[in-house]
């Protein structure tokens, strides 16, 4: 047994599974690994340092899988704002036919550069009034979070077994589910809740091939459903992180009526955050992680995961479920 859903079709893969793109983690090694495991590996642009980098990096996942990957671009405010079309114009120029993005409503521009050159797009959004404009500017796929996911939840405050049939109920392209998601259960809840396909950020953290030091790895297998943070709320970009040191000191700090960013800046400095994942100094920095760590037991490859969700889900679909229809 297998599913197929538009999500596979359009995408061209064998499994409905996506791993999102993840600064510092969506490196060619993790994406290819994904991709050869049947789902959709991703490349994270901004963690390369330049377009040059980035078509060095496509060229390198390449030599490591023949499947579909796709490449994500995220857009977020900043004083100095990396040169975003460079790196769409690097996804043109690669020859890579998918695109995730993110961020704010400047990604439309993206959106109208490689739309012309036959890239699908696959928009992450956190409300439903995203995800109707997002199919309106021409995406191709909507990826919903939930208010379990890692990264920027939005304010809303929804838990995807709201979210997801909301959206589903009014979106009419193909939908992803994702945040909290990790095994067979999570995907046959994400289809039944109308979507088409799961997208996983924080559990495949939790894999051998992605580029993170042991110590990293092995904190998202020993933290629990409670161990992350709920950081920049007062500032209106909320974001749930894992539960460390340093974002324990965050949450402290914050709640101090007159906190302002720079006092938490030096302790969520995105270098850092990034130096973290290669040193493997749990208390460096902040690290990004969703509620799902309370299902991560273990850290098996990546074919490993995904064989073993599809095998999940095809027991509960065949089985156990079946079982219970009178």
């Amino acid at each position: 047994m297998a599913f197929k859903t538009r999500i596979t079709e359009m995408l061209g893969i064998e499994h409905p599974i996506v791993q999102g793109g993840m600064q510092g983690v969506g490196l060619a090694e993790l994406a290819s690994a994904v991709s050869n495991a049947g789902g959709l590996g991703t490349l994270t642009a901004l963690t390369q340092p330049s377009p040059e980098a980035l078509r060095d990096e496509i060229e390198r996942c390449r030599s490591m899988t023949d499947k579909p990957f796709a490449v994500n671009i995220t857009v977020l405010p900043a004083i100095l704002p990396p040169d975003y079309k460079g790196y769409a114009q690097a996804v043109i120029e690669s020859g890579v036919k998918i695109m995730e993005t993110a961020g704010t409503p400047e990604v439309r521009e993206l959106w109208e550069m490689v739309k012309p050159h036959g890239v699908k797009i696959l928009h992450k959004c956190t409300a439903v009034r995203h995800a109707l404009s997002a199919e309106k500017h021409g995406c191709d796929i909507v990826s919903i979070d939930g208010f379990e996911c890692a990264g920027h939840p939005g304010e809303d405050d929804i838990p995807g077994l709201i979210l997801v049939p909301s959206a589903a109920d009014k979106v009419k392209i193909p939908l992803l589910a994702s945040g909290g998601f990790g095994d067979g259960r999570g995907l046959v809840a994400a289809l039944a809740l109308g979507a088409e396909g799961i997208n996983m950020g924080t559990r495949f953290c939790a894999t051998k091939e992605a580029p993170i030091h042991d110590n990293i790895k092995n904190l998202y297998v020993q933290n629990d459903e409670r161990g992350t943070n709920l950081i920049f709320r007062k500032f209106k970009n909320t974001a749930r992180v894992g539960k460390n040191s340093v974002s324990d000191k965050v949450v402290e700090i914050s709640a101090n009526p007159d906190a302002v960013f720079e006092d938490i800046k030096h302790l969520v400095a995105g270098a850092v955050g990034r130096e973290m994942l290669k040193s493997g100094d749990v208390d460096q920095g902040i690290f990004w992680a969703g509620m799902i760590q309370g299902l991560i037991h273990d850290i098996p490859s990546c074919q490993e995961l995904i064989d073993r969700i599809i095998s999940e889900a095809e027991d509960i679909a065949k089985s156990r479920l079946a079982g219970m229809v009178a």
